[in-house]
């Protein structure tokens, strides 16, 4: 499970902020200071790309370099697969626009050529033709005559049906989660089949392999769901596989990667990946997690395989993705405090008792420093992650919860106050967030993801979310372990830790920036008379407004209208708290007891739906703002060094000047999959 950086209670550092960057100013090298670094590449679109450093990553040995580099490699290898999951022309149309855009040698200052560029810098972002974050298809701002014509003059083919999906109303959903329809057949998502039905589906995996008795598989998770001669069966990513081009490549970076592995731990952990990847075997993918969830030694790590189902409407199937870390010591040891006393934290939990875990076991917390992203992770990345996903490997074996740090740091410097001022409601909430804000988006990060994920039980005999909750089981998910950080950011427990100095402003902080994001400002990532279907939207919704409604009678927290605008004021904290406690003590039950009726009331009764006199209002309050609401990141380049007889003697890092220089190096250099 991963924490986006969408999240807007990081009010100040990423989102809530006015663009006030020159993107013009010659690009820094990694080694100049932190001052000198430009951390924004460009903005495009709803668009802002970023660059990030790596601390650390000089200090490294050559053989801990060496492992970070086949690992990055590795990811790299696989970066088509997402692309071609998230929707079964995206190869194809990829190749025409680069090739269109390489080739044409006309006027590229006029409005039409200026359109296409823009459209294909948002497919390079969302890796494909539908928006990362709504889901929606992007919408090209250029007619299909004008794309005809760059097809003609640069001698460039596409299919027709790939042609005609860009511009007409087909397959308008990547993921499609609404009630009242078939989310299946609604998603243009590449993981079924044309004709596969959400009820094919249900019925496949109640008779489905579902592993041994207590121990369940991922069932469905590296396959994608197809009818042949009548009959569903799992075209299974793996070597020899669907993908197994691309895969065969991942292959070959994590061999090497095994053979300077800090420790036997970790080169057992990468082996047991590489056979997973050559067997697709979904028992051995779980005893990989347990390896992998105890390899703890060592100053690198990673994420790589088919893990985040959230772009699946069932909840099967995962994405692609990638992540190498390098451990950031200092921020790590500051904040072992939180895994430490895991089991407090379960303990004095609002839960119901028979929802709470007796033991907690093998949460383990660590600031990473990215190196490299791909996949799903890539340009659009969390700030934090907690796996395993699988509940029974999380029950017995613990988990491991990252904050990617120089990621929030990038975001951090790349941001001002603008929208803060905006929305907040009165000058003690702005110097609040602007003291306390970082802060307490840091901590809650930390407690969403170590306690939060890591929290409750499911009762026995209940099957897995995915299973008993269905399209809700993501966003019920994410808003519990959001509730369980909300909970915890109000008690004095965080002081006597040491993580904070304050924990009562801290708290106030981090309420004030999940309700003011939760009933308004998010609303700028969505058009007007849209509902809200991204997963952590949702949850941010629903938790802020049952809190809300609950707290209507006794004014906790106040709708106010001051000049013509509307804000939401928290008038008791203490009072919140409670309120957050009991929808969390509420949304473990719905999880543990697999109450889908439950889930189904709260999301779409408080999630979903949008005041449309508040978005607009929200809208034209934030036109006056150049930044964009999104922001992803392009990578540093690893380049290895040889010496005359071809030994890596060292890896050096570079960075690009564009985000157009890193999708061309990308396409040159791994693009494994035939593109139809």
């Amino acid at each position: 499970m991963k924490l986006k950086q969408t999240l807007f209670c990081i009010a100040t550092t990423s989102l809530l902020i006015s663009c006030g960057v020159d993107t013009k100013k010659e690009i820094k090298k990694t080694t100049e200071t932190k001052k000198e670094f430009n951390y924004v590449v460009e903005q495009f679109a709803d668009i802002k790309v970023l660059r990030y450093q790596i601390p650390g990553f000089e200090a490294l040995t050559l053989k801990e370099k060496k492992l970070v580099y086949y690992l990055t490699q590795a990811g790299l290898s696989g970066r088509d697969i997402m692309w071609d999951q998230n929707y079964r022309h995206n190869l194809e149309i990829r190749d025409a626009l680069e090739t269109i855009n390489t080739v044409f040698t006309g006027d590229r200052e006029t409005t039409n050529y200026k359109a296409f560029k823009t459209y294909l810098k948002r497919v390079w972002f969302s890796n494909g033709i539908h928006h990362h974050y709504s889901n929606d298809k992007i919408k090209p701002e250029f007619s299909a005559d004008f794309l005809k014509e760059l097809l003609n003059q640069t001698k460039t083919s596409l299919s027709s049906e790939a042609f005609e999906v860009i511009f007409n109303e087909k397959d308008n959903k990547k993921v499609n989660k609404k009630a009242g329809v078939d989310n299946v057949l609604a998603s243009a998502v590449n993981f079924y089949g044309p004709d596969i039905t959400s009820k094919d589906v249900e019925d496949f995996y109640s008779k489905a392999y579902k592993g041994p008795k207590g121990t369940p598989i991922e069932a469905g998770l590296n396959s994608t769901l197809v009818r042949e001669n009548g009959k569903l069966v799992e075209k299974v990513w793996k070597s020899g596989g669907l993908y197994g081009e691309a895969i065969d490549k991942v292959i070959y970076w994590l061999e090497k990667a095994s053979t300077v592995a800090e420790n036997d731990k970790q080169a057992k952990t990468l082996n047991l990946l590489i056979e997973y990847y050559r067997t697709g075997n979904l028992d051995t993918w779980d005893k990989y997690a347990i390896s992998w969830v105890n390899a703890t030694e060592g100053n690198i790590d990673w994420i790589n395989g088919f893990i985040e189902v959230y772009n699946d409407p069932k909840g099967y199937r995962g994405s692609y993705e990638s992540i190498i870390q390098i451990k950031d010591f200092d921020m790590s040891k500051k904040m072992k405090v939180l895994s430490d006393n895991a089991q407090w934290f379960e303990n004095e939990s609002p839960l119901n008792p028979k929802h709470k875990k007796e033991n907690v076991v093998g949460v383990s917390y660590k600031t990473v420093n990215v190196a490299g992203e791909a996949g799903d992770a890539s340009p659009s990345t969390p700030i934090g992650v907690n796996l395993p996903n699988n509940n029974w490997i999380r029950q017995e074996h613990g988990s491991k919860s990252v904050s990617l740090g120089n990621i929030i740091g990038s975001y951090n410097n790349a941001g001002g106050t603008g929208r803060l001022k905006e929305f907040a409601f009165d000058q003690e909430e702005i110097d609040l967030e602007i003291k306390y804000g970082k802060l307490a988006d840091k901590l809650h990060t930390a407690l969403h993801e170590v306690i939060g994920h890591a929290s409750g039980k499911i009762n026995d005999g209940i099957g897995q979310p995915k299973e008993t909750l269905k399209n809700y089981a993501s966003t019920m998910e994410e808003g519990r372990a959001d509730l369980v950080g909300l909970y915890y950011l109000m008690d004095p427990k965080l002081q006597e830790l040491g993580l904070v100095d304050n924990w009562e402003k801290v708290g106030k902080a981090a309420y004030d920036g999940y309700i003011r994001n939760g009933l308004m400002t998010q609303l700028i990532r969505i058009n007007l008379g849209d509902d809200i279907e991204e997963d952590h939207m949702v949850n941010r919704q629903w938790v802020s407004a049952w809190s809300f409604e609950q707290g209507k009678k006794e004014n906790v927290i106040e709708k106010i209208s001051k000049n013509g605008k509307t804000f939401y004021n928290i008038n008791d904290y203490k009072k919140l708290r409670e309120i957050f406690g009991r929808l969390l003590k509420e949304a473990q039950r719905i999880k543990s007891e697999g109450d889908f009726n439950a889930a189904k009331a709260l999301v779409e009764g408080y999630g979903v739906k949008v005041d449309q006199n508040i978005h607009k209002e929200v809208l034209n309050r934030n036109a006056k703002f150049t930044s964009a609401p999104y922001s992803g990141f392009i990578n540093p380049i690893l380049k290895a060094q040889k010496d005359d007889k071809g030994n890596i003697i060292d890896i050096k890092l570079t960075q690009q000047e564009t985000f157009e220089d890193q999708m061309y190096f990308y396409s040159k250099n791994y693009s494994f999959l035939p593109i139809k």
